[in-house]
């Protein structure tokens, strides 16, 4: 073989290894259809799903799980006596769900269940729904499940519910009985305390019948737009107590949220490629103006992610007031709204940065926090300094000033540890967010700032759609850079090592620099 010949087959293997980081990679696919039909006043539903599942695996499944979110919700749940007995419990839940009376609670009760048109038997244990299959999935068979529940919205302590402390009316966020997601580890049944989550990758048909004053807003695009009104085309509809049937769309997702309330404003941004961010908030006069000024900034911040990330793959985004603070959804987040500008543009650049680390590139959040929050936070500070013209130099700094707290705190764990088994939300709360985002930022001082700039190219394109892992990210890290890091990601994400800094010289110039951040032993 020639040395040109050598040369290009070097070349086409280098290549072939980068896009194909793990050739024997797969995933499981399902495909929801659910019709919903919402009693606003009871803040009570109704629904009917079917779901197609896809086996992928070249395993046989024997069973199958799935989310019962809402259950968590209920006193004496797993979330209730957790936030009652850990000693820096979230106030946002802390003595909340126990107070929480009948027809306050959130439930998910299911009333039938079949597979393949024969029925199955399930039992429910807290937030997790058992079912024994008659007929096991065999590799590359799909198998449709039908299901009839019934679901009431909790007062708004997490995440989820009705009538948050700013008055939006439904926050439907993890609302649905969701399949559990199984991969080569097995099933990741956790139960439900608030944190994290996992799903599995599909198209959701969904049809929300709800009453006709009622603006929807969701993660997916409107199919009838014309039908409805409520902002989503230029025909003006009348609001009515007449229940309409609004028919949402999303592919290529692992979830799927929305919220509604009688009040609120749609306005609508198109931006380059077709795409359009859709903002729907209160009509509160005290939160209007900060509204109409961030839409321009979400722009702004799209273009960026796009620029450095990868092209957003969805035909739109849409930012909704509601929830309890900023939480990522697929195609939207819910944040709340009274926020001062600066606040607002920051929680929508955190949030929106999502769609790239979490609601493209799926890690498993249970079990590796560290990457969608570490991720997220990196990047998403990056972003606001430019999208703000804050003129940080260092716009990371307070990561590593939150990190040295948790080192001299002594009460770090290692990165490993699962979400829901960290002993303190600080403890939990700095390694994910901070963490996090000083691996990406010792990472560019290891490798160079071009080199992680390619890398996480390079990781969005080969990894966009799937469920990747630390070492699925290393891999492409030291094919891009060329240096070995298996050293890096064990000691920062498996130990609680710190870094260990030293000057190598000292040079006097004519304009000294303060260094941007402390230095940890």
């Amino acid at each position: 073989m020639s040395k040109n010949y050598l040369l290009v087959f070097a070349l086409l293997s280098s290549l072939i290894g980068l896009a194909q980081p793990n050739p024997s990679y797969w995933q499981q696919q399902a495909d929801y259809k659910m019709d919903i039909d919402v009693n606003v006043k009871k803040f009570t539903f109704k629904g009917k799903q079917t779901l197609t599942y896809t086996n992928n695996s070249p395993d046989t499944i024997q069973q199958v799980f799935y989310h019962l979110y809402f259950n968590a919700f209920q006193p004496d749940s797993e979330m209730d006596i957790r936030n009652q007995n850990l000693k820096d419990s979230d106030k946002r839940v802390k003595g909340r769900i126990e107070k929480l009376k009948p027809n306050q609670i959130g439930f998910l009760k299911v009333n039938s269940l079949s597979q393949n048109d024969q029925n199955v038997t399930y039992k429910v244990a807290g937030t997790i729904l058992q079912v024994a299959l008659k007929n096991p999935i065999l590799p590359g068979q799909t198998s449709v499940f039908k299901m009839d529940f019934d679901g009431q919205v909790p007062i708004q302590i997490r995440r989820s519910g009705r009538n948050n402390a700013e008055d939006v009316a439904f926050s439907m966020t993890q609302w649905y009985p969701k399949l559990a997601e199984y991969d080569v580890e097995g099933w990741h049944a956790d139960p439900y305390i608030g944190r994290e989550f996992h799903g599995v990758w599909g198209n959701y048909d969904v049809h929300i019948k709800i009453n006709g004053n009622y603006t929807v807003a969701s993660s997916g695009v409107l199919q009838n737009p014309e039908e409805i009104g409520h902002g989503y085309s230029t025909s003006a509809k009348a609001k009515s107590d007449k229940n309409l049937n609004w028919h949402f769309v999303a592919n290529n997702v692992h979830d799927f949220a929305w919220a509604a309330d009688p009040e609120y404003i749609h306005d609508v941004l198109a931006v380059d490629g077709g795409k359009k961010l859709h903002f729907f908030y209160k009509n509160n006069p005290d939160i209007i103006d900060n509204w109409k000024r961030l839409q321009p900034k979400t722009k702004e911040l799209l273009e960026y992610y796009e620029t450095h990330i990868g092209p957003y793959p969805y035909p739109q985004y849409s930012v909704i007031q509601g929830g309890d603070g900023g939480m990522e959804y697929a195609m939207c987040t819910l944040i709340t709204g009274h926020r001062k500008f600066g606040s607002l543009v920051g929680v929508t650049a955190h949030e929106m940065a999502h769609a790239w680390f979490q609601h493209i590139l799926a890690t498993n959040e249970s079990k590796n926090e560290w990457m969608d929050e570490g991720f997220t936070t990196y990047i998403s500070n990056l972003a606001e300094n430019e999208v703000m013209q804050n003129g940080q130099r260092f716009p990371n700094e307070g990561s590593y000033k939150s990190y040295q707290k948790l080192v001299e705190s002594g009460l770090e764990q290692p990165q490993t540890t699962h979400a829901d088994r960290y002993r303190l939300n600080f403890s939990y709360g700095i390694s994910a967010y901070s963490k996090g985002a000083i691996f990406m930022e010792q990472l560019g001082y290891i490798i160079g700032q071009q080199n992680l700039e390619k890398t996480i190219k390079e990781y969005y394109k080969h990894w966009k759609f799937k469920h990747p892992n630390p070492n699925d990210f290393k891999r492409i890290t030291e094919k891009v850079s060329g240096i070995q890091l298996d050293w890096y990601l064990t000691d920062w994400t498996k130990t609680t090592n710190t870094i260990d800094y030293a000057i190598a010289n000292v040079e006097k110039k004519k304009k000294q620099r303060k260094l941007p951040y402390n230095v940890l032993g």
